[in-house]
């Protein structure tokens, strides 16, 4: 077989040893510059352990074949000899034997530059084009020689270009298998990589050492493999892409390190344990090389070992670490600073996560593992430990952090929740249920809900199961204590009412109302309530007490919204009166007016409020003995009112009036602002210096108790217009009371009858018996209206019915009690044959 080449520019040297590669006979020819041309043939032995010498003449061509050394006047060119392709496929033993040959080192010195053949188009006796197998040798070998450059990073000695490189790859492919030159390459690479995995073997026994050790190695095969596919882009996007089955150059390099390298016992695990070294070593707080853990990493992901071969480990120890330190530092630190360290943990490994870990694949099983060692097996203990003191002091910063990470735990928020009402209820009952702290349990009330309210929006993100939590502790714990709060949020808003604009604006005044009908919702005895708002509703109107009547009507509203128009029907009633009598009063005061003209000595003013006996408390009735003067204006006015309203029958009550005295001290003229029972008294004294308690009382007619209070008002109080003898704050029967002449005050102006305003234990008991008549009442009405509509009902049904239907707390004892009554009152009866029912009687 004869392989014709030409070459141009070769130097002339003297032979070199050369290997041969196969059993071949190979002839060529090569053509100098000055036209002298060398023919050669040479046979090919595996034996064979030596290079054809070629002697030239100037003539041509001259010992062809010959192997014997040429005389010294003969110059020598020393050829490497390849092999041929022809019988490539002829059978593995004859493939091996190439492929090792042609993988061997190539080399070709000359003393100037190559003028290489393959950048020229070849033309051969004819022929034009590529494609010959003889020629696939020469391509082969320019190849193979890029290949090693890139692997050893030197620079080719043929200078062959990128585009040199891409024909060859190309010639080759169409002159031979694209199958051979993958395979061929594969081998290069396959061994190149076990020469580097011996290097590591080797190598340092210090774990971040060889760590950089196979960082470099890794960086170097990347760096190769991209040339290499450069080089090779031909068979990439052809015979690649034509077979699904074989991988692309660059995965199959890839594979080959994975399955050479990282995978090796030894190597995988001192890297896997180099990298975890240096992740503890960084939680430990000590500074690595994070540039050099994101490279291994990053590998590891390239050759799809990171979940398999460190993920798992790496899990395993972090949470072994975490567990470990969740239950010591929750023995050595409060919960706050506990729960500062698990949020500054977090942060920590999503910085790792946002660095150098694959966030896609350990993000959500890394801050699980976390949240569950640090805050999910310890949530009972951080919530116990820690809630209470939070709430108690308002520590908002601490709470808004204890809600974001109990957040992040499975059925944490429930468990915060429960607690938090939980905590609710025991504090609410130490305001509730401890009678010193009467006085102030509404203001404490509210103060204690905005202050809940407020963490709830702050500090939980407004989360309706919070404000639900607080809703429903607060319904529970305030009405552990039957009626008292009912009682003392009604006097509280008489309080607010009464004092009006010196204490608030309209605005802060109308928010407050809103806050306090926000506990108003809350209690079940709203009858209670009702009962003693009333009461101080009327004396605000007729006392004139009341600071705004716009508040007043708006205060209405709200309770007309909350619990409809039969609730507050009564409180509208005692407003629609006022109105009345202040219309009354005018036509009444022009004709006292036309009255005074006949008669001097009308000389005092008479205001009268007219009261619907159904919309205003009941008072006690009382006989005062009042002076002449008074006597002879009632009258008056009663004459009037009939001539205008004739057949109503008018029942004058004294217990709420009151009167402007004038009153002449030794130190000056006084005017007393006195309620009526005030009044009478003390016009006793314009008659004497001195009276006896029993005379007060004989002359006026005052009941026992309110005398008492009266005087005890008049010489016991701040405003002392009366002395009494013996001195004491108790008033006795033997006691004398005394005209003041040594009183003096610097106001012109004085009011003595707070003591109206004031509501002794006796009223509070009167009303508190009134609201129990009424309910019963109410029991009843209900008890016959269910059993007119059933006609027969079992005594479990019945009460079952009674608790649904009725707006006011009550116990099954006091229904029974009421049932009973009713049967006593033939309004049912017991069923003959079942005793635990009820019959109606029509």
């Amino acid at each position: 077989m004869t392989s014709n080449c030409k070459i141009t520019n070769i130097s002339e040297k003297n032979s070199e040893y050369m290997p041969a590669s196969r059993k071949r006979y190979l002839s060529g020819q090569i053509e100098l510059p000055d036209s002298k041309k060398i023919c050669m043939t040479t046979e090919n032995d595996k034996n064979m352990d030596r290079l054809a010498n070629f002697s030239i003449t100037s003539n041509g061509v001259n010992n062809e074949g010959q192997r014997k050394k040429q005389t010294a006047d003969k110059k020598v060119l020393s050829i490497r000899i390849v092999p041929d392709l022809e019988d490539a496929s002829s059978g593995q033993e004859d493939e091996d034997e190439e492929m090792e040959s042609d993988n061997a080192h190539y080399e070709r010195k000359s003393q100037g530059t190559a003028d290489t053949y393959w950048r020229k188009q070849r033309k051969v006796e004819g022929k034009n084009g590529v494609g010959d197998k003889e020629d696939a040798v020469v391509w082969w070998l320019v190849v193979q020689e890029a290949v090693l450059a890139v692997q050893e990073t030197r620079p080719a000695v043929d200078g062959a270009t990128q585009e040199d490189l891409y024909r060859c790859v190309e010639s080759f492919i169409t002159a031979h298998t694209p199958k051979e030159l993958y395979n061929r390459l594969k081998k290069m690479i396959e061994e190149y990589i076990k020469r580097r995995l011996l290097k590591l073997l080797h190598s340092s026994a210090d774990r971040l050492v060889f760590l950089k050790e196979v960082n470099t190695c890794w960086k170097e095969h990347c760096e190769q493999m991209k040339m290499i596919c450069n080089i090779f882009l031909s068979l990439d996007r052809g015979y690649v892409l034509q077979n699904s089955q074989v991988m692309s150059i660059w995965d199959m390099g890839l594979e080959l390190f994975r399955d050479i390298i990282v995978s090796e016992a030894v190597v995988e695990s001192r890297v896997i344990d180099g990298l975890l070294m240096m992740i503890q070593n960084e939680r430990a707080g000590e500074t690595i090389d994070r540039g050099l853990i994101k490279n291994l990493l990053r590998m590891l992901s390239s050759l799809h070992l990171y979940s398999s071969v460190f993920q798992t480990k790496f899990l395993v120890s972090s949470e072994e670490l975490y567990c470990r330190e969740g239950c010591r530092l929750l023995q050595e630190l409060t919960v706050p600073d506990y729960l500062r360290h698990v949020t500054k943990r977090l942060e920590e490994e999503n910085n790792r996560l946002l660095h150098y870990l694959d966030s896609h694949t350990t993000r959500n099983l890394l801050v699980h593992l976390v949240v569950k060692q640090l805050l999910g097996e310890h949530k009972n203990t951080i919530i116990q430990k820690g809630l209470e003191d939070m709430l108690k002091e308002n520590r908002q910063e601490d709470l808004r952090l204890l809600y974001s990470l109990t957040s992040r735990v499975k059925n944490g928020l429930q468990l915060l929740c429960s607690s938090f009402n939980a905590y609710i209820k025991n504090y609410g009952k130490t305001i509730v249920n401890e009678p010193e702290k009467d006085k102030m349990m509404v203001q404490e009330l509210l103060n204690f809900k905005d202050r809940l309210n407020e963490m709830v929006v702050k500090c939980c993100n407004s989360n309706e199961k919070f404000l639900q939590a607080t809703k429903e502790a607060f319904e529970s714990f305030i009405n552990t204590r039957l009626n008292k709060p009912a009682e003392l949020i009604a006097k509280f808003i008489d309080c607010k009412l009464r004092a009006g604009n010196k204490e608030a604006t309209e605005d802060e005044l109308e928010r407050l109302l809103d806050k306090i009908m926000v506990l108003f919702r809350f209690i079940n005895g709203k009858d209670v309530f009702e009962a003693f708002y009333k009461k101080d509703l009327a004396k605000r109107l007729l006392l004139g007490k009341s600071a705004s009547v716009d508040a007043e009507k708006s205060m209405l509203s709200k309770l007309k919204a909350e619990c409809g128009p039969n609730f507050t029907g009564k409180l509208e009633g005692m407003f629609k009166d006022m109105e009345l009598s202040k219309d009354f009063m005018l036509s009444f005061k022009q004709h006292l007016q036309n009255t005074a003209r006949n008669n001097p000595n009308l000389t005092m003013e008479l205001n009268v409020s007219i009261l619907t006996h159904g919309f205003w408390p009941s008072y006690p009735d009382s006989e005062l003995i009042l002076p002449s003067e008074m006597v002879q204006y009632q009258k008056i006015f009663t004459d009037f009112y009939r001539s205008k309203h004739s057949g109503r029958k008018l029942m004058w009550q004294g217990t709420l009036g009151h009167c402007v005295l004038r009153a002449h001290f030794p130190q000056g003229t006084k005017e007393l602002q006195v309620s009526l029972f005030q009044a009478l008294v003390l016009l006793l004294f314009n008659e004497h210096d001195t009276k006896t308690y029993t005379d007060i009382k004989a002359l006026t007619n005052i009941e026992e108790t309110n005398l008492r209070r009266t005087l005890q008002s008049l010489a016991c109080g701040k405003a002392r217009v009366l002395t009494k003898s013996p001195r004491g704050k108790e008033v006795e029967d033997s006691d004398s009371f005394h005209y003041n002449t040594e009183f003096t005050n610097q106001l012109f102006r004085i009011r003595i009858n707070q003591i109206q305003l004031k509501e002794t234990t006796e009223e509070q008991k009167k009303t508190e018996e009134r609201v129990y008549q009424d309910r019963q009442y109410q029991i009843d009405a209900c008890v016959v209206r269910i059993m007119k509509t059933r006609k027969n009902l079992t005594h479990n049904l019945l009460i079952s019915e009674l608790f649904d239907q009725l707006k006011f707390p009550v116990k099954a004892a006091d229904l029974k009690k009421r049932i009973e009554s009713l049967i006593d009152r033939d309004y049912m009866e017991r069923d003959k044959d079942n005793p635990n029912a009820y019959n109606y009687i029509a």
